[in-house]
């Protein structure tokens, strides 16, 4: 936003050739910069073949020069022989702004050039393993993005535009939005105003029926005549607030549970301050599912439930399961997984945020008590998508003065949650690390050596096939590791879009296959591709194991009286 900013991207991006301007000393930075990202524990630098390094260079000096001339061809009321196109999804530079100068129109397709230079250079350094190649295409693609001439005053012409337009006005309304960023410690992706969890947003009716320290067990009002007489517990995540679950009532899918004669309980999780820095994996395990699930039993007395968990939340509520499988306890007639992760061995971008430096310095500060700031895993989230959850709020509401929109998904995108450390830490070592929990008996929770291969129920597998938080090949892996019938789901879209995708719209398509035998690739080639929500296709499957029709209860019973109305109060407590 500033000039010396300006500067420094005309310098890296935005001329012509910077890499010809600034000779093999600016290269040489480059790749040693990306050597020492993709081989972190090489003793010594990396050598890349000289020869494809002049190819690259020669091409790339090649390109330059053509669309330089292209330009120039251009100023001269001829049609440009040479365009750069930005990758499909790319909106940066879509405003007719970019293309009505020559000026703004080279600078932007010799970034896209430039940008395009830099993802070839990642791919002949040399990495230690394929860890290494991702972690050097993460950093070049945020270094990238970073830079480019969208997020600079001087370099966008939108920006330009607008404060003409708005005689200065917008610069003004750019200052004061960043001033009050700077005083909330984030970025403002919606009108926050517009929302309030209870009144607009996570109104589905209910009430709380049980609470501990760590969570919150909510149930819902019945909806229909009839409601299936064995109930469903839903496991959400407890990196974020349940509500994602819960927007509207038109996208809410526990309403959409509750619609299909559903009797649900939910599990709210608390969002933790200091003084619950101690909590630990065990007691997320023991006072969070387990406790639900014996609370719902009691409730409805019935000896079986069906269980639903979402990302991590499902890897915690399959956790709890296997220690109780441990105890001898067997409390579910299903499992349902919903973009979870069971086997780590990738884990797409998120894994380059965990290795052994960064575990021991967490470990050492938090590891034993403290918290991981919630700020902390707003930003690593955020990073994942840099251009569209950093990038794009910086030219909107700092450059173009904008106030943002109201949305119920940004502004759950914004309520986040913080954990604690020893509750962070463990699960980052030993699943993240480790990947040991796809290991029969290898650790130990709640005092059990658990072993997911003995959970034997029927499974309900849900992945997304553009998640960039759990690979969908990943989530396939659970096939392997639970012995009960499996019925793989492949969502199209996203970690959230895909799940939170309306029965009633009918968007989007689903690809299913029966034989999960076959590796996940051969899988998806076998699969066919259904239009509409996966919602109907779960439902479907779940209504056998729902039990006898039976009328429906209200909330709680003699010795469950209903707290306080859902949402209840957890969900409603802010990260500080």
């Amino acid at each position: 936003m500033t000039q010396q900013g300006s500067n420094n991207s005309d310098a890296f991006f935005g001329s012509g050739a910077p890499f010809m301007q600034s000779g093999q000393n600016m290269l040489q930075q480059w790749m040693d910069f990306l050597g020492k990202a993709g081989n972190a524990h090489a003793k010594t630098p990396p050598t890349i073949d000289p020869q494809v390094l002049s190819k690259i260079q020669q091409d790339f000096t090649d390109q330059q020069m053509r669309l330089w001339q292209s330009v120039l061809t251009r100023q001269q009321g001829q049609e440009a022989s040479f365009k750069i196109a930005p990758e499909p999804g790319d909106r940066r530079f879509s405003a007719p702004e970019w293309r009505e100068s020559p000026v703004y129109d080279y600078m932007h397709q010799a970034y896209l050039l430039n940008t395009r230079f830099i993802k070839q250079l990642v791919e002949i350094v040399p990495a230690e393993d394929e860890k290494g190649r991702n972690r050097m295409r993460f950093l070049a693609r945020q270094v990238s993005d970073a830079m480019a001439p969208t997020n600079f005053a001087a370099t966008n012409p939108e920006f330009i535009k607008r404060a003409l337009e708005t005689e200065g006005q917008s610069i003004t309304d750019g200052l004061n939005n960043l001033i009050q960023d700077f005083e909330k410690g984030r970025i403002s992706m919606t009108d926050e105003s517009v929302f309030e969890v209870g009144q607009n947003i996570a109104t589905t009716e209910g009430a709380v029926v049980f609470e501990n320290e760590m969570m919150q067990l909510i149930q819902y009002q019945p909806l229909t005549p009839k409601v299936g007489s064995v109930p469903l517990l839903v496991v959400p995540p407890c990196i974020n607030k349940f509500y994602i679950m819960d927007l509207q009532p038109d996208n809410s899918l526990i309403r959409f549970m509750i619609e299909q004669g559903n009797t649900v309980f939910l599990v709210s999780w608390r969002n933790p301050k200091e003084e619950h820095g101690h909590l630990t994996w065990n007691d997320y395990l023991e006072d969070g599912p387990i406790t639900a699930l014996h609370k719902v039993q009691e409730i409805c007395k019935v000896k079986k439930v069906n269980a639903l968990g979402f990302c991590v939340g499902g890897t915690v509520l399959t956790s709890a399961l296997a220690v109780l499988k441990a105890r001898g306890e067997d409390p579910v007639v299903s499992l349902t997984l919903l973009t979870t992760l069971l086997d780590f061995e990738d884990t797409g971008e998120i894994g380059l945020f965990i290795d052994e430096n960064g575990l021991m310095a967490r470990e050492s500060t938090i590891g034993k008590g403290g918290l991981l700031p919630a700020r902390d895993l707003s930003s690593t989230f955020s990073m994942l998508r840099a251009n569209d959850l950093v990038w794009n709020y910086v030219t909107n509401n700092y450059l173009k003065g904008e106030k943002p929109k109201a949305f119920d998904l940004l502004y759950w995108n914004s309520d986040s949650t913080s954990l604690p450390g020893p509750f962070a830490c463990w699960y980052m070592r030993n699943l993240y690390h480790d990947n040991s929990l796809r290991i029969p008996g290898k650790l130990e929770m709640c005092g059990q050596h658990v072993d997911l291969g003995r959970l034997d129920m029927p499974v309900y597998l849900l992945a997304t096939r553009e998640d960039h938080i759990v690979p969908w090949q990943s989530a396939y892996q659970s096939t392997r590791l639970l012995s009960g019938d499996v019925r793989f789901v492949l969502g199209a879209s996203g970690h959230i879009a895909g799940v939170i995708n309306p029965a009633s719209k009918n968007k989007r398509s689903f690809w299913l296959h029966d034989d999960v035998k076959m590796d996940a690739e051969s899988w998806l080639t076998a699969a066919e591709e259904q239009k509409g929500s996966w919602w109907n296709d779960w439902s479907a499957w779940i209504k056998p194991l729902a039990g006898a029709l039976r009328a429906p209860r209200k909330p709680g019973n003699s010795q469950y009286q209903p707290i306080e109305p859902a949402p209840g109060r957890y969900v409603k407590e802010r990260a500080v």
